[in-house]
């Protein structure tokens, strides 16, 4: 009889599909605004929003009631998906290439990939952190472009205004605030 591992989504195969449904979109002669609304889309279906705004909070998020976890995550979901689909909707003709995999443990998957080279851009590596807790819902953790984790480097802007304003939680619901509504 079938085994539930039959079902699973292998990570590179995610990976693949999610970037070529990106792909789609962005070649569509549609406006960016409906590009960044595609992309949205995606991102709330394959990345795994909270994990990565709880990791952003780094110790931060020790501190947090109930009501504000709750508040963070809104802000920080739309923060994210703004951030993340006015990058991406830069790219013209992203042609991402999987090219291997490395399974970290039974949680994580590295997959390797490149952003193929066009006339104006060199290739791009990007890797990217698989998240495999639940073999039919594979979630994107972070992405590594050219070894630099956009995860980790939002990490460090966050404890950076968190620092700057005395570890006052607002300041940084402020700046998210501020950021998506502009």
């Amino acid at each position: 009889m079938f085994h539930n591992h039959t079902y699973s989504i292998e990570p590179d195969i995610f990976v693949q599909s999610t970037v070529n449904r990106t792909s789609q979109i962005l070649e569509k002669n549609i406006s960016k605004q409906e590009k960044i609304n595609g992309i949205k889309i995606i991102a709330k279906e394959t990345v795994d929003i909270e994990g990565i705004g709880f990791y952003s909070l780094g110790s931060a998020r020790k501190a947090l009631n109930d009501s504000q976890k709750e508040i963070y995550i809104n802000l920080f979901e739309n923060y994210f998906l703004k951030s993340f689909s006015s990058r991406l909707s830069e790219y013209t003709n992203p042609k991402i290439v999987v090219r291997s995999k490395k399974i970290i443990n039974k949680n994580y998957t590295i997959v390797n990939s490149a952003l193929i080279s066009t006339p104006e851009r060199p290739e791009i590596k990007i890797d990217w952190r698989v998240y495999t807790k639940n073999p039919d819902n594979p979630l994107i953790r972070d992405l590594i472009i050219e070894g630099l984790s956009l995860v980790r480097t939002q990490k460090e802007e966050f404890a950076s205004i968190l620092n700057s304003n005395d570890g006052d939680i607002n300041a940084l619901f402020t700046t998210l605030e501020n950021f998506t509504n502009n």
